[in-house]
This record gives structure tokens, C-alpha cells and sequence, in this order.
């Protein structure tokens, strides 16, 4: 990278524990993009003729969909922990279950019942390890620089799922799918150790809140009190649910293509890798930009990035629009949790993160599930070109909403949550800087 794109992410970087963390994160994504591919693949190897398609999608779902449960079943274990500790043991679960999958091999037990159960138990606390990341990230910097630090988060996965696949498919055909799910292991393997050498002691044991009550669904009654976080949830779950016909409907309009073929599918979904991870890159430098605005346009241009292919544009058009797609699609999830981070007090983010998580894991799915009558009764094409201008009508009703009723302008309720590791040990730092508390340092929602 060049010195002006690194700018907006030198003060990440130069945070420590951060500093530390970021090669097992991105060991831990790479490892997940090999997974895109491993997870099916074995599926199909396990399952009994006749019923690949089934279980394949049933290893898909456990992979991701049991987390939601994992909010609300682990909610009074995890709600007041700190974020290294939460990061920390959903790699360290990950890691332990989807290790379990390569010893059952050798073991001569593996069938498909087993491996969809040991991918469930993987995906259980992911809510929770993703939110502890973010709340790690809000509890080691200050406000101003939480967007480039979600968007170095993200870079990492974007990076992945343009690199990981084609990885996955070398070493699948050259070992064998369980043995890349052992690689996939071995990387949250690896991650959790960072968490533990990373992260002083004392900090990963940040205990429980004071205040916490005993309730699983906290972060979810936080939500729905709070009109702000009720809003920004509502919208990326319409933004997520939206796009998931295009699960089904872009390969069915490609195999409808009598001149196309998979290779076809795989540049689309390439095109919108790259243009992600160009958007990740770029997310850095909107630091200054109004957080809510830059939301809703994010929506909008995605929207309209997607109309192309709806309206049956030439492969060379639709392909650079669905790149577009992906450029607009990448500042969503940095820009959305920086306005969490802004909005939650210390003691609430862990839990209002998580459930965030626990509702938006199931938005894509329930999207994908709808594609298949959506595009039977339409077509593939109309599918798309419905769901192009759902989106992007989506936006605009988001920015009238933003325009008729402002957010309210409160503070955050500060819980007194864990002390932000990195910063012990530094008074004379401690006096001159504000603290996240502090008027000068932590941005009021719906100020622009």
C-alpha cells in the first residue's frame, strides 16, 4: 500500500494489543475463506446419494444460523465480559469443534449427522466473538478512529474470499476437504493463542458489569428502547434480507445463458470480491464523513449498482457494475458498527453487538430461502431487477426517515464495563486526553 492509503489506518496500527492481534485475524479469515468451499465440498462427500442437496444446505446453515441461538442461550454467561475475552473463546470453541471434524475422520466415526452437529457447535457463540472484536476495538481506541479500525476488521475477510477459494479448491483436490477444515481449525487455533499473548491478563479478565441483570435477551431490550439502534437494525436487516435472492437467482440466470457457463458465475462473484476489498481499503479515508448519511448512500449506490444486471446489460457492463456492487456493499458492516460503538455505553456494547449479530445471521437466509419461489414466479432476471430497486428504494426511504425525524442528540449510557487495556500505565496520557466519555472524544448520535 502506499504511504496516502495507509494514512487513516496508522493510528490501528500503532496500538499494540491491536498491533499484535492482526496477523492471527488474518491467519483466522483465510481460514474461514478456504471453509466457503471446504464446508460444501464434504457435505457432498458424506451425504447419502440422493440427498447431497439436503445436507449441503443444512451444513451451510450450521456453519452460520446456530449463532442466533448462541445469543440468547450464552446471554447470561457473556453479556458484561470484556471483548478479548469473548474473541478469545469463540476461537477457542471454533477451533476445538471444527478440530473435532478431522480426528472423528481418522477415527473411523465421521458421518454427516455428526459433521453438521460439530459445525453447529461451532457457529454457536460467533455473535459473541464478533462482538467482542468490536467492543475490543471501542475499548482500545477512541471514537474517532473506530471506522478504520472496523475497516481493517473487514479487509482481512474481504481479502479472503477473493484469495481463499481458489486455495480451497487447490487443496481440496490435492488433500481432500476434511484436511482443509483442519487448516480451518488450526487458524482459530491460532487466533485464540494471539487473544491470550496479545492481551494483558487483567484485561482479558475484565469481569461482568455492575448492573447486569440476569435477562438473555438484555441486548435485545436495548435495541428495542433505543429508536436510534432500532432504526440502524432495521435497516441492515432489510438491506441484508433484500440481497439474498441473488443467491439463487444470479446462478440460475447464468445457467440460463446458453454462452455461459460456472466460469461465468465465478468472475461475477470474483468481480464483486475485488471491488470489495477496494471498498475496504477506501472505508478509512470516510473518517470524516457523517456516519448516517454515508450509511443510507451506501445503500442507495448499491441499489443502484445492481440495476444493470436486472435490466439485462452486456456480461462487460453488468460484470464492472456488480464490482461497483461490492465497492458500495464494503463500508456497510465498518460504518454501521462504528455508529453502535458511538451509540452504546461500555457496559452494553458487547450484548447490543451480539444481538445485532444474532438477527442480521438470519436476514441473508431468510432472503435465499424467498429467492427460490421469487425466482420460479418471475424469472431470474425480473428476481433481480425486483430486488435491485427493493434496495435502493430501501435507501431513499432510509434518507427521508433521516430528514423527517433527525436522531435524538443524547449522550450514551456509559456502563462502567471493562477499562480499555493499553491504556494502564499511561497518567500523563490519561490527563491530557479526553476521556470516551468526553464531549470532545465521543461523537452524539445524529450530530453531523
Amino acid at each position: 500500500m502506499r504511504p496516502t492509503t495507509l494514512l487513516p489506518y496508522r493510528p490501528v496500527l500503532a496500538q499494540p494489543v491491536l498491533r499484535r492481534l492482526l496477523p492471527g485475524l488474518a491467519v483466522s479469515a483465510l481460514g474461514d475463506g478456504l471453509a466457503l468451499v471446504a464446508v460444501t465440498w464434504l457435505a457432498l462427500d458424506l451425504a447419502p446419494a440422493g440427498q447431497r442437496g439436503t445436507w449441503t444446505a443444512f451444513a451451510v446453515a450450521a456453519y452460520t444460523l446456530p449463532g442466533a441461538a448462541g445469543t440468547v442461550l450464552f446471554g447470561r454467561l457473556l453479556g458484561g465480559r470484556s471483548g478479548a475475552q469473548l474473541a478469545g473463546w469463540d476461537a477457542t470453541v471454533r477451533a476445538v469443534a471444527l478440530g473435532a471434524i478431522p480426528v472423528a475422520h481418522l477415527a473411523g466415526v465421521l458421518d454427516v449427522g455428526l459433521y453438521v452437529a460439530l459445525l453447529a457447535v461451532s457457529s454457536l457463540p460467533h455473535p459473541w466473538g464478533a462482538a467482542g472484536q468490536f467492543t475490543l476495538v471501542a475499548e482500545l481506541l477512541p471514537p474517532r478512529h473506530h471506522l478504520a479500525a472496523n475497516a481493517l476488521l473487514g479487509l482481512f475477510g474481504q481479502a479472503a474470499t477473493v484469495v481463499g477459494p481458489p486455495l480451497a479448491g487447490l487443496l481440496v483436490a490435492g488433500v481432500g476437504p476434511v484436511w482443509v477444515l483442519a487448516v480451518d481449525a488450526a487458524s482459530f487455533g491460532v487466533l485464540a493463542v494471539s487473544y491470550r499473548l496479545a492481551v494483558p491478563a487483567r484485561d482479558r479478565r475484565g469481569g461482568r458489569a455492575a448492573g447486569d441483570g440476569p435477562s438473555r435477551t438484555s441486548g435485545f431490550r436495548i435495541i428495542r428502547r433505543d429508536r436510534s439502534l432500532l432504526g440502524l437494525l432495521s435497516l441492515t436487516v432489510g438491506f441484508s434480507f433484500l440481497f439474498g435472492p441473488f443467491y439463487v437467482a444470479m446462478p440460475v440466470l447464468v445457467g440460463e445463458d446458453p454462452h455461459a457457463s460456472a466460469a461465468t458465475l465465478g468472475a461475477y462473484y470474483t468481480a464483486f470480491g475485488v471491488g470489495s476489498l477496494l471498498g475496504g481499503l477506501v472505508t478509512g479515508h470516510l473518517r470524516r464523513w457523517p456516519l448516517r448519511p454515508t450509511l443510507v448512500g451506501v445503500v442507495v449506490a448499491f441499489g443502484a449498482a445492481l440495476l444493470p444486471l436486472g435490466l439485462g446489460a452486456p456480461f462487460a457492463v453488468s460484470l464492472s457494475a456488480f464490482a461497483v456492487a461490492g465497492l458500495a456493499w464494503a463500508p456497510y458492516r465498518p460504518t454501521s458498527t462504528a455508529l453502535v460503538q458511538r451509540r452504546a455505553g461500555a457496559g452494553d456494547l458487547p450484548r447490543v453487538l451480539a444481538a445485532n449479530g444474532a438477527v442480521t445471521v438470519l436476514a441473508v437466509p431468510l432472503g435465499t430461502m424467498l429467492g427460490g419461489p421469487l425466482t420460479a414466479a418471475l424469472g431470474a432476471r425480473s428476481t433481480l431487477l425486483a430486488c435491485a430497486t427493493a434496495i435502493l428504494a430501501l435507501g431513499l426511504l432510509a434518507a427521508a426517515v433521516a430528514v423527517a425525524r433527525p436522531a435524538p442528540a443524547r449522550q450514551p449510557r456509559r456502563g462502567p464495563g471493562p477499562r480499555a487495556p493499553g491504556r494502564r500505565g499511561h497518567r500523563d496520557r490519561a490527563r491530557k486526553e479526553p476521556s470516551t466519555g468526553d464531549r470532545t472524544d465521543r461523537v452524539r448520535p445524529g450530530a453531523r
